[in-house]
């Protein structure tokens, strides 16, 4: 692993089952980058960054963060080295307030071993209003809109003091003005110095914040590059639009 690369796997594939979810994928994640990962349904994202998060093992394949290996390692280690994620589907504690909900995973972060009860809520405290919660601390998860909880999901990640962090679909449900809100917190995450991978569907957002974009589709990287140059591969259009489009549009551009 390079100096400047924070994360690298190399050969990583899942099967469940017949099923290839992943299928033998080499990536580098450059430290400081916002990378963007697209893909349509089923290509594997959510798969990928569940393996590198811990929640799944691979089937085969190795996931460095900074030259450690994290291939066999349990979420809550990975979450101690630096590295977080938010998920698709937000898993607040319901019942548990905001503030609290961001001071677990302060104490259960890189730094939480050496934290108190009451650091840990100071820490919370400052996440909050990192976000945009801070007049929300009060209030159980479960009464935040879904823009309140996808801001929490993150609030929870970023509380863990990462060093990455996998930001899946945060910004899906979400309106417009929502979404450019979304987008000037994870700007603003970036400018602090974190490295963010985005999976995202929202193709204004992973456009308007990505500095590269890869592309899954069945399990396999098939095109990464700058956004601009990727989202004109004539692979990628066939993987989202079908093959009758993606000849279309080239028969077009030829005449």
């Amino acid at each position: 692993m390079t100096a400047d690369v924070i994360l690298s796997l190399r050969g990583v594939s899942k099967h469940f089952g017949g099923l290839v979810a992943v299928d033998n994928v080499d990536l580098d994640v450059q430290r400081g980058a916002i990378l963007g990962l697209i893909g349509p349904n089923g290509a594997g994202k959510t798969t990928l960054i569940s393996l590198i998060s811990g929640t799944e093992r691979p089937t085969s394949g190795s996931i460095e963060l900074e030259g450690v290996d994290l291939t066999r390692s349990a979420p809550y280690a990975i979450a101690r080295l630096g590295l977080a994620r938010t998920f698709q589907i937000v898993k607040p504690f319901p019942n548990l307030l905001v503030r609290e909900n961001v001071a677990v995973g302060a104490l259960f972060g890189r730094h939480g071993s050496r934290r108190s009860a009451r650091a840990a809520f100071a820490a919370a405290d400052e996440v909050l209003e990192r976000v945009g919660l801070a007049s929300e601390a009060g209030k159980f998860a479960s009464e935040l809109t879904l823009a309140g909880r996808k801001r929490l999901e993150i609030a929870k990640a970023l509380a863990t003091d990462p060093q990455i962090i996998l930001l899946d679909e945060v910004m899906a449900g979400l309106n417009a003005r929502e979404i450019d809100d979304a987008m000037t917190l994870l700007r603003g995450m970036h400018a602090a110095g974190m490295t963010l991978v985005v999976v995202e569907h929202v193709m204004k957002a992973i456009m308007g914040v990505s500095q590269r974009i890869v592309v899954m589709h069945q399990g396999r990287i098939i095109a990464q590059g700058a956004p601009a140059d990727v989202v004109a591969e004539p692979s990628v259009i066939e993987a989202y639009l079908g093959k009758r489009y993606a000849g279309a549009r080239t028969d077009a551009g030829g005449r």
